[in-house]
Protein backbone atom coordinates (compact mmCIF):
# COMPACT_ATOMS: atom_id res chain seq x y z
CA UNK A 1 0.00 0.00 0.00
CA UNK A 2 1.46 3.32 -1.09
CA UNK A 3 1.13 5.82 1.72
CA UNK A 4 2.94 8.95 0.56
CA UNK A 5 4.12 10.65 -2.61
CA UNK A 6 7.50 12.26 -2.09
CA UNK A 7 8.60 15.40 -3.92
CA UNK A 8 11.98 16.54 -5.20
CA UNK A 9 13.60 19.94 -5.65
CA UNK A 10 12.82 20.10 -9.36
CA UNK A 11 9.11 19.63 -8.78
CA UNK A 12 9.07 22.24 -6.02
CA UNK A 13 10.94 24.79 -8.12
CA UNK A 14 8.37 24.32 -10.88
CA UNK A 15 5.79 25.66 -8.42
CA UNK A 16 8.02 28.55 -7.30
CA UNK A 17 8.15 31.91 -9.06
CA UNK A 18 11.84 32.74 -8.72
CA UNK A 19 12.56 36.46 -8.74
CA UNK A 20 15.81 38.39 -8.76
CA UNK A 21 16.80 39.94 -5.41
CA UNK A 22 14.28 37.76 -3.56
CA UNK A 23 14.43 34.32 -1.98
CA UNK A 24 11.20 32.33 -1.86
CA UNK A 25 10.40 29.49 0.52
CA UNK A 26 10.31 27.09 -2.44
CA UNK A 27 13.99 27.79 -3.11
CA UNK A 28 15.09 26.99 0.43
CA UNK A 29 12.62 24.63 2.11
CA UNK A 30 14.06 21.28 3.11
CA UNK A 31 12.48 18.47 1.07
CA UNK A 32 12.37 15.05 2.70
CA UNK A 33 12.49 12.28 0.10
CA UNK A 34 12.02 9.38 2.53
CA UNK A 35 10.52 8.71 5.94
CA UNK A 36 13.96 7.91 7.31
CA UNK A 37 14.97 11.53 6.56
CA UNK A 38 12.75 12.56 9.48
CA UNK A 39 15.50 11.36 11.80
CA UNK A 40 18.06 13.83 10.43
CA UNK A 41 16.05 16.98 9.81
CA UNK A 42 16.37 19.78 12.36
CA UNK A 43 12.90 21.04 11.39
CA UNK A 44 10.24 20.83 14.08
CA UNK A 45 7.23 21.02 11.75
CA UNK A 46 6.63 18.61 8.87
CA UNK A 47 4.34 19.78 6.08
CA UNK A 48 2.12 17.09 4.54
CA UNK A 49 -0.71 17.34 2.03
CA UNK A 50 -3.76 15.25 1.29
CA UNK A 51 -5.87 15.59 -1.84
CA UNK A 52 -9.25 13.97 -1.17
CA UNK A 53 -12.84 14.91 -0.50
CA UNK A 54 -14.33 11.43 -0.14
CA UNK A 55 -15.15 11.86 3.54
CA UNK A 56 -17.00 15.09 2.81
CA UNK A 57 -19.05 13.48 0.06
CA UNK A 58 -19.77 10.52 2.35
CA UNK A 59 -21.22 13.10 4.77
CA UNK A 60 -23.58 14.58 2.12
CA UNK A 61 -21.16 17.49 1.58
CA UNK A 62 -19.84 19.37 -1.42
CA UNK A 63 -16.74 18.21 -3.25
CA UNK A 64 -13.74 20.48 -3.74
CA UNK A 65 -11.38 19.84 -0.82
CA UNK A 66 -9.21 17.61 -3.02
CA UNK A 67 -7.93 20.78 -4.72
CA UNK A 68 -6.84 22.51 -1.53
CA UNK A 69 -3.39 21.00 -0.96
CA UNK A 70 -2.06 21.97 -4.40
CA UNK A 71 -3.31 25.55 -4.05
CA UNK A 72 -1.97 25.92 -0.52
CA UNK A 73 1.42 24.43 -1.36
CA UNK A 74 2.01 26.67 -4.35
CA UNK A 75 1.04 29.78 -2.41
CA UNK A 76 3.17 28.85 0.58
CA UNK A 77 6.22 28.10 -1.58
CA UNK A 78 6.02 31.59 -3.04
CA UNK A 79 6.13 33.38 0.29
CA UNK A 80 9.37 35.13 1.17
CA UNK A 81 12.00 33.02 2.88
CA UNK A 82 12.48 34.22 6.49
CA UNK A 83 14.66 33.24 9.46
CA UNK A 84 11.79 31.07 10.68
CA UNK A 85 11.25 28.91 7.62
CA UNK A 86 14.05 26.56 8.64
CA UNK A 87 11.57 25.28 11.23
CA UNK A 88 9.53 23.45 8.59
CA UNK A 89 10.34 20.67 6.11
CA UNK A 90 8.19 19.25 3.31
CA UNK A 91 7.46 15.53 3.46
CA UNK A 92 5.01 15.12 0.58
CA UNK A 93 1.43 14.09 -0.08
CA UNK A 94 -0.55 11.18 1.35
CA UNK A 95 -1.44 9.06 -1.66
CA UNK A 96 -5.21 9.02 -2.21
CA UNK A 97 -5.15 8.61 -6.00
CA UNK A 98 -6.64 5.11 -6.05
CA UNK A 99 -9.37 5.94 -3.54
CA UNK A 100 -10.26 9.13 -5.42
CA UNK A 101 -10.42 7.25 -8.74
CA UNK A 102 -12.72 4.59 -7.30
CA UNK A 103 -14.92 7.17 -5.59
CA UNK A 104 -15.37 9.07 -8.85
CA UNK A 105 -16.65 5.93 -10.54
CA UNK A 106 -19.43 5.56 -7.99
CA UNK A 107 -22.83 7.06 -8.74
CA UNK A 108 -24.87 8.79 -6.00
CA UNK A 109 -28.03 6.95 -7.05
CA UNK A 110 -26.37 3.57 -6.50
CA UNK A 111 -27.50 1.50 -3.54
CA UNK A 112 -25.06 1.79 -0.61
CA UNK A 113 -23.28 4.73 -2.28
CA UNK A 114 -22.46 6.43 1.03
CA UNK A 115 -21.29 3.18 2.60
CA UNK A 116 -18.98 2.56 -0.38
CA UNK A 117 -17.46 6.01 0.11
CA UNK A 118 -17.11 5.24 3.83
CA UNK A 119 -15.12 2.09 3.03
CA UNK A 120 -12.71 4.22 1.01
CA UNK A 121 -12.41 6.66 3.91
CA UNK A 122 -11.32 3.75 6.12
CA UNK A 123 -8.49 3.00 3.70
CA UNK A 124 -7.38 6.63 3.86
CA UNK A 125 -7.63 6.49 7.67
CA UNK A 126 -4.96 3.78 7.68
CA UNK A 127 -2.60 5.79 5.50
CA UNK A 128 -2.97 8.96 7.58
CA UNK A 129 -2.45 6.96 10.77
CA UNK A 130 0.76 5.37 9.47
CA UNK A 131 2.28 8.71 8.49
CA UNK A 132 1.14 10.51 11.64
CA UNK A 133 2.62 7.80 13.86
CA UNK A 134 5.92 7.91 11.97
CA UNK A 135 6.30 11.69 12.13
CA UNK A 136 5.24 12.03 15.77
CA UNK A 137 7.48 9.12 16.81
CA UNK A 138 10.46 11.16 15.60
CA UNK A 139 9.41 14.03 17.87
CA UNK A 140 8.16 16.16 14.95
CA UNK A 141 4.83 17.97 14.54
CA UNK A 142 2.96 17.05 11.34
CA UNK A 143 0.92 19.81 9.69
CA UNK A 144 -1.68 18.11 7.50
CA UNK A 145 -3.25 20.34 4.84
CA UNK A 146 -6.30 19.64 2.67
CA UNK A 147 -9.05 17.05 2.52
CA UNK A 148 -12.01 16.63 4.82
CA UNK A 149 -12.31 16.56 8.58
CA UNK A 150 -12.54 12.77 8.36
CA UNK A 151 -8.73 12.79 8.46
CA UNK A 152 -8.76 13.82 12.12
CA UNK A 153 -9.35 10.15 12.91
CA UNK A 154 -6.11 8.95 11.28
CA UNK A 155 -4.14 11.74 12.93
CA UNK A 156 -5.55 10.94 16.37
CA UNK A 157 -5.01 7.21 15.93
CA UNK A 158 -1.44 7.78 14.73
CA UNK A 159 -0.75 10.07 17.70
CA UNK A 160 -2.22 7.48 20.07
CA UNK A 161 0.03 4.78 18.62
CA UNK A 162 3.11 7.00 18.74
CA UNK A 163 2.49 8.15 22.32
CA UNK A 164 0.99 4.85 23.50
CA UNK A 165 -1.70 6.74 25.38
CA UNK A 166 -4.88 8.69 24.71
CA UNK A 167 -4.34 12.29 23.68
CA UNK A 168 -6.29 15.54 23.95
CA UNK A 169 -7.59 17.41 20.94
CA UNK A 170 -8.99 20.89 20.38
CA UNK A 171 -11.24 21.76 17.46
CA UNK A 172 -11.80 25.30 16.14
CA UNK A 173 -15.10 24.53 14.47
CA UNK A 174 -18.80 25.35 14.19
CA UNK A 175 -19.51 21.59 14.30
CA UNK A 176 -18.60 18.79 16.70
CA UNK A 177 -18.00 16.15 14.00
CA UNK A 178 -19.28 13.78 16.67
CA UNK A 179 -22.03 12.18 14.62
CA UNK A 180 -23.24 8.58 14.89
CA UNK A 181 -20.89 5.64 14.35
CA UNK A 182 -22.27 4.76 10.94
CA UNK A 183 -20.09 4.51 7.81
CA UNK A 184 -16.95 6.64 8.13
CA UNK A 185 -17.21 10.22 6.92
CA UNK A 186 -16.12 13.75 7.73
CA UNK A 187 -18.75 14.16 10.45
CA UNK A 188 -17.78 11.32 12.77
CA UNK A 189 -13.99 11.27 13.01
CA UNK A 190 -13.98 12.45 16.63
CA UNK A 191 -16.80 10.16 17.74
CA UNK A 192 -14.99 7.17 16.23
CA UNK A 193 -11.67 8.16 17.84
CA UNK A 194 -13.40 8.73 21.19
CA UNK A 195 -15.15 5.35 21.01
CA UNK A 196 -11.79 3.63 20.44
CA UNK A 197 -10.28 5.29 23.51
CA UNK A 198 -7.84 7.39 21.49
CA UNK A 199 -9.10 10.69 22.95
CA UNK A 200 -8.83 11.67 26.60
CA UNK A 201 -10.20 15.23 26.37
CA UNK A 202 -11.91 16.98 23.47
CA UNK A 203 -12.71 20.70 23.27
CA UNK A 204 -14.74 22.50 20.59
CA UNK A 205 -14.22 26.27 20.38
CA UNK A 206 -16.96 28.19 18.59
CA UNK A 207 -19.58 25.45 18.35
CA UNK A 208 -22.75 26.84 16.76
CA UNK A 209 -26.23 25.88 17.96
CA UNK A 210 -27.68 25.94 14.45
CA UNK A 211 -25.45 23.07 13.33
CA UNK A 212 -25.75 20.82 16.38
CA UNK A 213 -28.54 18.24 16.62
CA UNK A 214 -30.23 17.18 19.84
CA UNK A 215 -28.72 13.71 19.57
CA UNK A 216 -25.23 15.24 19.61
CA UNK A 217 -26.10 17.46 22.61
CA UNK A 218 -27.20 14.27 24.37
CA UNK A 219 -23.90 12.58 23.51
CA UNK A 220 -21.83 15.51 24.81
CA UNK A 221 -23.76 15.61 28.08
CA UNK A 222 -22.76 12.01 28.79
CA UNK A 223 -19.06 12.97 29.03
CA UNK A 224 -18.79 16.35 30.79
CA UNK A 225 -15.34 15.65 32.19
CA UNK A 226 -13.90 14.65 28.82
CA UNK A 227 -15.80 16.76 26.28
CA UNK A 228 -16.31 20.50 26.69
CA UNK A 229 -17.11 23.40 24.38
CA UNK A 230 -17.81 27.11 24.23
CA UNK A 231 -20.57 28.34 21.95
CA UNK A 232 -19.92 30.86 19.22
CA UNK A 233 -23.14 32.63 20.24
CA UNK A 234 -22.01 32.96 23.86
CA UNK A 235 -18.73 34.56 22.77
CA UNK A 236 -19.84 36.80 19.91
CA UNK A 237 -23.53 37.57 20.55
CA UNK A 238 -24.11 37.25 24.28
CA UNK A 239 -20.71 38.48 25.50
CA UNK A 240 -20.49 35.80 28.17
CA UNK A 241 -16.76 35.63 27.44
CA UNK A 242 -14.33 37.77 25.52
CA UNK A 243 -12.56 35.91 22.74
CA UNK A 244 -9.33 35.89 24.74
CA UNK A 245 -11.12 34.48 27.79
CA UNK A 246 -12.69 31.74 25.69
CA UNK A 247 -9.37 30.88 24.11
CA UNK A 248 -7.64 30.65 27.49
CA UNK A 249 -10.44 28.48 28.89
CA UNK A 250 -9.98 26.07 25.98
CA UNK A 251 -6.20 26.03 26.39
CA UNK A 252 -6.46 25.29 30.09
CA UNK A 253 -8.65 22.29 29.37
CA UNK A 254 -6.32 20.48 26.96
CA UNK A 255 -2.75 21.77 27.35
CA UNK A 256 -1.49 19.60 30.21
CA UNK A 257 -0.82 16.53 28.07
CA UNK A 258 -0.12 15.81 24.40
CA UNK A 259 -2.78 17.38 22.18
CA UNK A 260 -3.64 17.86 18.53
CA UNK A 261 -4.94 21.05 16.93
CA UNK A 262 -7.87 20.92 14.52
CA UNK A 263 -8.94 23.94 12.47
CA UNK A 264 -11.85 23.61 10.05
CA UNK A 265 -11.86 26.39 7.47
CA UNK A 266 -15.66 26.58 7.62
CA UNK A 267 -15.21 28.02 11.12
CA UNK A 268 -13.87 31.20 9.48
CA UNK A 269 -16.38 33.64 8.03
CA UNK A 270 -16.82 33.60 4.22
CA UNK A 271 -13.78 31.43 3.49
CA UNK A 272 -14.13 28.96 0.63
CA UNK A 273 -14.94 25.66 2.32
CA UNK A 274 -17.18 22.62 2.13
CA UNK A 275 -19.70 24.32 4.47
CA UNK A 276 -18.94 28.00 3.84
CA UNK A 277 -20.78 30.37 6.17
CA UNK A 278 -21.16 34.17 6.42
CA UNK A 279 -21.29 34.10 10.23
CA UNK A 280 -18.30 32.70 12.08
CA UNK A 281 -15.00 33.78 13.60
CA UNK A 282 -12.84 36.06 11.45
CA UNK A 283 -9.46 35.09 10.03
CA UNK A 284 -7.45 37.05 12.59
CA UNK A 285 -9.20 35.21 15.43
CA UNK A 286 -8.39 31.90 13.73
CA UNK A 287 -4.76 32.97 13.33
CA UNK A 288 -4.53 33.90 17.01
CA UNK A 289 -6.01 30.52 17.98
CA UNK A 290 -3.50 28.63 15.87
CA UNK A 291 -0.51 30.74 16.91
CA UNK A 292 -1.24 30.34 20.62
CA UNK A 293 -1.92 26.62 20.48
CA UNK A 294 0.88 25.65 18.08
CA UNK A 295 3.48 27.27 20.33
CA UNK A 296 2.52 25.26 23.41
CA UNK A 297 4.92 22.53 24.44
CA UNK A 298 2.47 19.62 24.25
CA UNK A 299 1.24 20.26 20.69
CA UNK A 300 1.88 17.09 18.65
CA UNK A 301 -0.05 17.63 15.41
CA UNK A 302 -1.86 20.34 13.43
CA UNK A 303 -4.73 19.72 11.02
CA UNK A 304 -6.06 22.41 8.64
CA UNK A 305 -8.94 21.00 6.64
CA UNK A 306 -12.20 21.44 4.69
CA UNK A 307 -10.97 24.28 2.48
CA UNK A 308 -12.49 24.32 -1.01
CA UNK A 309 -10.92 26.54 -3.69
CA UNK A 310 -13.88 25.93 -6.00
CA UNK A 311 -16.10 27.80 -3.51
CA UNK A 312 -13.74 30.63 -2.59
CA UNK A 313 -14.86 34.26 -2.69
CA UNK A 314 -11.83 35.49 -4.67
CA UNK A 315 -8.94 33.94 -6.56
CA UNK A 316 -6.49 32.01 -4.36
CA UNK A 317 -8.33 32.94 -1.16
CA UNK A 318 -7.98 29.46 0.33
CA UNK A 319 -4.32 29.17 -0.63
CA UNK A 320 -3.53 32.53 0.97
CA UNK A 321 -5.46 31.74 4.15
CA UNK A 322 -3.64 28.43 4.60
CA UNK A 323 -0.28 30.07 3.91
CA UNK A 324 -0.96 32.58 6.69
CA UNK A 325 -1.89 29.75 9.05
CA UNK A 326 1.15 27.62 8.23
CA UNK A 327 3.41 30.64 8.67
CA UNK A 328 1.83 31.38 12.06
CA UNK A 329 2.70 27.87 13.25
CA UNK A 330 6.37 28.09 12.37
CA UNK A 331 6.90 31.70 13.48
CA UNK A 332 9.07 31.60 16.60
Amino acid sequence: METILFYNRERILEKTSVRKYEVKIGEQIEILESLSALQQTPAKFILIGIAEDIGIRANHGRSGAHETWEKALQTFLNLQHTPYTHRIALLGEIDCREEMYISNQLQPEEQNYLEALGALVEKIDKKVSIIAKEVISYGKVPILIGGGHNNCYGLIEGAFLAKETAINTINFDAHTDFRALEHRHSGNGFSYAFSKGYINKYFILGLQRNYTSQSIWDQLKQHPEQIQYLLFEDIILKDKFTYDEALQYAIDFIQHQSFGIELDLDSISSIGSSAMTPSAFDLNQARKFLYRLSHLQNCIYIHLCEGSPSHEAFTNQVGKVLSYLISDCIDD
